[in-house]
């Protein structure tokens, strides 16, 4: 199933306690129970201003705007093409590091 990346800009994401960071994956869920089976979150990342999730979905048809309009917040939607892998990258790079 294809991944995407779903961007939320929320200003001291980083600075939020794990009770608010709850809150808002609970709020995430219900969103999502809305939008039907065809989309699973699978992880978020939260740095200082921005919350950051990965979700699979069968389409791109749920996109921010499908999302906002169920109450979620959602500045960006991107295909999450594949992940960087350290070990992937040449011997000689490696050294570089």
């Amino acid at each position: 199933m294809p991944k995407f990346v779903i961007e939320r800009d929320i200003p001291g994401a980083g600075k939020l306690t794990p009770a608010e960071l709850q809150g808002i994956s609970q709020k995430s869920c219900g969103v999502l129970g809305k939008m039907g089976p065809q989309i699973q979150w699978v992880q978020s990342y939260v740095t200082d201003d921005r919350i950051q999730g990965r979700y699979s979905r069968r389409t791109r048809k749920w996109t921010c705007g499908g999302m906002r309009a169920r109450g979620e917040q959602c500045a960006r939607d991107e295909h999450f093409r594949s992940p960087g892998q350290p070990s992937a990258r040449p011997q000689a790079a490696n050294r570089a590091w």
